[in-house]
């Protein structure tokens, strides 16, 4: 069996535009089936190695910074301004606290359910202007989402922790049940979305702890020191239900 001569072989490695076209499909469909020409190709690698790092230079968009690619898998791009509105909300409480004289407290009272709705972001489709390129990456589901809700969590509690301090707020009363509120969206957002869960839990402590508390200038018995356990049970049963029902993030694309 001939084969292609090596001129003809530099040529082409080189990108070499003057060879006619039906020799070109004659050289290709000859390398299909002959390793010996193979290997006279590669050893010409140096010649298309330039033409290589074009076409891959068209191919490839612009890159985007490391820092920000992986900044974007903890926290969503849209989900900034939502956090600093949170944030802000935890300032009003905490200048609420310095001017009102009351029984219970404004940062106290925001604090379980203000990184919830952080959380809400976490996985929303209208939150996230790359959705539908996350929602079909290996990454989709229940890793992404505890990923941006850790990303929320490192934001919040610091900044409510700074926010209680002139009130003299103990983290110890509101760090239990927040991290509760939070797997609790996860969980409920199983059967409703994580963005509507949010929603739903935090109307509720609104209107069945918040409002009266509020109402009644005093601590809500939720939020004794002799409440916690209950709390720390209620973060272990909804992990649970969270390692459980793991594969239903994948599909939870509300």
């Amino acid at each position: 069996m001939s084969h292609v001569s090596g001129d003809l072989v530099r040529r082409y490695a080189n990108g070499d535009k003057g060879i006619p076209a039906d020799q070109v499909w004659a050289l290709e469909a000859h390398m299909e089936t002959c390793a010996s020409c193979r290997q006279l190709l590669a050893s010409h690698a140096d010649g298309i190695a330039p033409l290589l790092d074009t076409v891959w230079a068209g191919l490839t968009p612009a890159e985007v910074p490391a820092k920000r690619r992986r900044l974007s898998t903890w926290i969503t791009p849209a989900g900034f301004p939502w956090i600093g509105m949170t944030i802000l909300i935890a300032a009003i409480a905490m200048l609420l606290d310095a001017l009102t004289v009351l029984d219970t407290s404004f940062v106290l009272l925001v604090a379980p359910v203000a990184p919830m709705l952080g959380v809400a972001l976490a996985w929303n489709k209208n939150a996230d202007p790359m959705y539908e390129l996350v929602a079909g990456s290996p990454r989709a589901g229940l890793e992404l989402v505890l990923r941006r809700t850790v990303g929320v969590l490192v934001v919040m509690i610091p900044a409510l922790f700074l926010a209680g301090l002139p009130g003299r707020v103990s983290p110890a009363l509101w760090l239990l049940p927040s991290l509760a509120f939070t797997v609790g969206a996860l969980v409920l957002g199983l059967l409703i979305g994580v963005t509507r869960a949010s929603v739903v839990l935090a109307g509720v402590w609104l209107l069945v702890v918040a409002g009266p508390s509020l109402a009644e200038q005093n601590v809500p018995a939720v939020l004794h020191p002799a409440s916690l356990p209950y709390w720390a049970l209620i973060i272990v049963g909804c992990v649970a239900v969270l390692g459980l029902r793991a594969d239903s993030f994948s599909r939870l694309l509300r």
